[in-house]
């Protein structure tokens, strides 16, 4: 799908951004993404983890992937050489799981949202792409004020958003949203009223954008609906659905960031 929120790997190969991420990761062995790394990446790349770099601190309520303090995420952009300004692209090779974490981070700190590369790294090696497997040394900048995030919610706005009339998005597996099970968090099930858009309908099997027909036909009657929130199981993947609704020119949802790991530790 050729849209400006995503770049082909061909151009990655042919004119290098700005500044390259390599967000590949997995909830069930999280030394994997980095083992990968350091095995083959896309040259200049650098690597960010989801638990260490893309979330905060975990506390008894807020999820399994809580949102990291701002400032802390602005001076980890900052020893990367990122300031608000500049081209990023990220990738990885879940199908946008990962790196459209990244690219909701930074567009709701502010920045200028970084780029997708559709199809991940297979897209690179299909194209043609040489791996380098040496550490990319980050090029520190000044540290940019963070403000906070926007576009998201807790639990208590999550209640006055559904009063007001918003819709639930649930973007889990269909077997996790109807609670027959539920393999990471300890109570099955979904919040009350959400409907199901899985977050593996935004790309194809292997991990490119569905066209704009085809992201239209995921989303369905939902995309009438004057305010939407999203959630998943932490506030990882749900951001592909963000992410999904940006290319279709919706803006507006909401992240519920503590998502469904968040609801279920008040039960």
């Amino acid at each position: 799908m050729a849209h400006p929120m995503l770049i082909a790997a061909a151009q990655v190969i042919a004119s290098p951004p700005e500044v390259l991420f390599d967000c590949r990761f997995s909830l069930a062995d999280p030394g994997a993404g980095y083992a990968l790394y350091l095995e083959g990446h896309i040259p200049g790349a650098h690597y960010l983890d989801l638990n260490r770099d893309l979330s905060g601190v975990t506390a008894a309520h807020g999820g399994r992937h809580p949102l990291p303090a701002p400032a802390d995420f602005a001076a980890l952009l900052a020893r990367h050489g990122v300031n608000p300004d500049t081209q990023v692209v990220a990738y990885d090779d879940s199908r946008f799981a990962f790196a459209a974490r990244l690219w909701w981070l930074m567009r709701s700190l502010g920045y200028r949202p970084p780029r997708l590369l559709d199809g991940g790294y297979q897209a690179f090696l299909a194209a043609g792409g040489s791996p380098c497997n040496a550490c990319t040394e980050p090029l520190a900048g000044p540290v940019t004020a963070a403000t906070g995030f926007t576009g998201y919610c807790d639990i208590d706005g999550l209640r006055t958003l559904i009063a007001a009339g918003a819709v639930l998005v649930d973007s889990r597996e269909e077997r996790r949203y109807q609670g027959l099970e539920e393999p990471i968090d300890p109570v099955a099930g979904h919040i009350p009223g959400a409907i199901n858009r899985p977050w593996q309908g935004v790309t194809s099997a292997d991990g490119r954008a569905r066209t704009a027909a085809g992201l239209r036909e995921h989303w369905g009657d939902a995309l009438e609906s004057g305010q939407l929130v999203v959630y998943c199981g932490s506030g990882v993947t749900a951001c592909v659905n963000l992410f999904s609704l940006a290319l279709l020119d919706r803006h507006d949802a909401t992240l519920y960031a503590g998502s469904w790991s968040d609801w279920c530790s008040y039960l």
